[in-house]
């Protein structure tokens, strides 16, 4: 039977890929990549010069698929996202069918950790569910940028007996989360921590983590919102795409 690895290769520093990675790069025939476009061209670069570092001198492919595009206007969210992965699920059943053959290895080279906001996983039990297609799955983890950002900041998601919620930019544009003082947000594309100034909070920003175009921000959240707002922006303009997550922290006394 073929098999299907999923592996997390960090936020954006080769350096992130960990030894469990390296082994399981080193087990792949073939490696299958979305090709977002000229825009984002950085990103298969970054994944290539993975491959130089880390898959060794062995003998292997890697193929390219047309990532298709998200109606991101639409307001029904959550359809609009289900329609996207279907379409990604026909591209990478067709990729799978074509190029690897019986008891051959594929893999996906996943940003961060495959379990944190990433749809592979999801697309994969989409086509096995299909039935045309039949592989093993193994999961390798990774460093995500929730684990990086803290990093980078120096300092720990968690205070002292409390809990953390990771959650969406969309999701905090709506409300602070009920009895969580500390709030990660992934994919903010409103900025959404601009409507909450007025609460005792502070910010720990990053963007591009782990590659040399990081860009790190910290500070009250009153006091640095436009800032992030604005190098937000032009670093935007000037790569044209953006990858940014951060922590917000209230004071435990406003809570």
């Amino acid at each position: 039977m073929m098999e299907m690895k999923v592996i997390g290769v960090g936020a954006g520093d080769p350096d992130h890929v960990t030894v469990q990675a390296v082994k399981a790069l080193n087990q792949v025939d073939v490696f299958f990549v979305l090709d977002k476009g000229e825009v984002k061209q950085e990103l298969v670069d970054l994944r290539e010069e993975i491959l130089r570092r880390h898959a060794g001198e062995r003998e292997y492919r890697v193929v390219f698929g047309k990532d298709p595009e998200r109606d991101r206007g639409s307001d029904a969210y959550v359809e609009s996202v289900d329609d996207w992965r279907r379409r990604r699920a026909d591209v990478c059943a067709d990729l799978i069918a074509t190029e690897l053959k019986d008891s051959q290895v594929g893999a996906f080279l996943v940003w961060g950790d495959p379990s944190l906001y990433d749809s592979t996983l999801a697309i994969l039990d989409d086509i096995l569910a299909r039935g045309d297609l039949s592989f093993e799955i193994e999961v390798i983890p990774g460093i995500s940028s929730v684990s990086t950002l803290a990093a980078r900041h120096r300092v720990s998601l968690n205070q002292v007996g409390r809990p953390i919620q990771v959650t969406t930019g969309r999701r905090l544009a709506k409300s602070w989360p009920d009895e969580v003082d500390d709030v990660v947000v992934m994919l903010d594309a409103q900025t959404a921590f601009t409507h909450h100034t007025d609460q005792n909070a502070e910010i720990y920003w990053g963007a591009y983590l782990g590659t040399p175009d990081e860009l790190l921000i910290a500070g009250p959240l009153a006091e640095v919102a436009d800032e992030i707002v604005e190098v937000r922006a032009e670093a935007r303009r000037r790569k044209g795409w953006i990858m940014d997550t951060y922590l917000l922290r209230r004071n435990r006394t406003q809570s």
